[in-house]
């Protein structure tokens, strides 16, 4: 099987996860690297190309024209809409959701201090934590980030705590915030895998590796980004888990000034029918009046 993937090191982490499993039922695996638009597009910010599958399409389009049998992603580059052709398989065992600080504990970056972040959903659930708190940009992988969080333009770097621990840096988070301080992105933290439609074989491969339990909780989260709208530019996050064996999903939704920050808890069964709901709720509690105005506050 040939395996289409980012070259960067945690992608090639991701695909290697991937790799092991099916190697383990004996499938030989090979990788193919593809660079994204999003990876050759280092001046625009995160938040600028949010919900337009920038580091996934060149990948998926590997799968489609043959290049490759499967596509390995990270869950939250996708699209929440399917891409034509495609079968979204399924997911890995789910790692750490959370997000984190390095450089600083949230406590003791000073008054007034700069945190770096190219993401709005972590910019304005901080700023509800600390108001005071002043944001940069910034874009690059976990080495880059690393790098300015040690140097002495910024106090604290925001990261995904699957990406340090994926890469050996778990020991570089300065504070780690709980699912409720800061909403994690949709998929956060799960690996995505796709193959043609029509391709039984890799179909039954990867199917074989996925989990149930991780595909219930990213399947409530994308059902609630989907209904929210696919190209949805607000700051937006969801986390679904399960509580005492209730399926649970927190979510945010706030205007890109931050000044309104929508948030709720739902419960239910079925993972489409809550992640919609949720949305439903938000939209109808303000975030169809922030949709219309583009998400500002004016």
């Amino acid at each position: 099987m040939i395996i289409a993937t980012r070259s960067s090191p945690l992608a090639r982490w991701q695909a290697e996860a991937v790799s092991s499993l099916l190697a383990q039922r004996g499938v030989d695996v090979e990788f193919l690297f593809v660079a994204t638009s999003g990876d050759k597009d280092q001046t625009r910010q995160i938040q600028d190309m949010a919900g337009q599958g920038v580091f996934v399409k060149e990948v998926q389009r590997a799968v489609l024209d043959g290049r490759a049998d499967a596509a390995v992603h990270s869950a939250k580059d996708l699209r929440s809409t399917p891409t034509r052709g495609l079968n979204l398989v399924g997911f890995l065992e789910r790692g750490d959701p959370r997000d984190a600080l390095i450089g600083n504990h949230l406590d003791q970056i000073p008054e007034g201090g700069i945190v770096a972040t190219g993401s709005a959903r972590r910019r304005v659930q901080l700023m509800d934590l600390r108001p005071d708190l002043k944001f940069v940009g910034l874009r690059g992988n976990i080495k880059t980030r690393v790098s300015i969080a040690q140097g002495k333009e910024v106090d604290a770097v925001v990261v995904a705590m699957a990406a340090l621990n994926r890469l050996g840096l778990t020991e570089l988070a300065d504070h780690i915030f709980a699912p409720d301080q800061m909403v994690p992105q949709v998929g956060q933290g799960a690996i995505a895998v796709e193959c043609r439609e029509e391709d039984e074989q890799s179909t039954g491969h990867l199917r074989a590796i996925v989990d149930q339990l991780t595909a219930r909780f990213v399947t409530a989260e994308r059902s609630y980004l989907a209904e929210l709208g696919g190209g949805c530019e607000l700051p937006v996050g969801a986390y679904a888990y399960e509580d005492e064996g209730v399926l649970r999903l927190d979510t945010v939704l706030a205007s890109t000034d931050g000044q309104i920050v929508l948030r709720t808890k739902r419960e239910g069964d079925d993972p489409t029918i809550l992640g919609a709901q949720t949305a439903q709720e938000l939209l109808a509690s303000g975030g169809y009046n922030m949709l219309a105005r583009g998400g500002g506050n004016s």
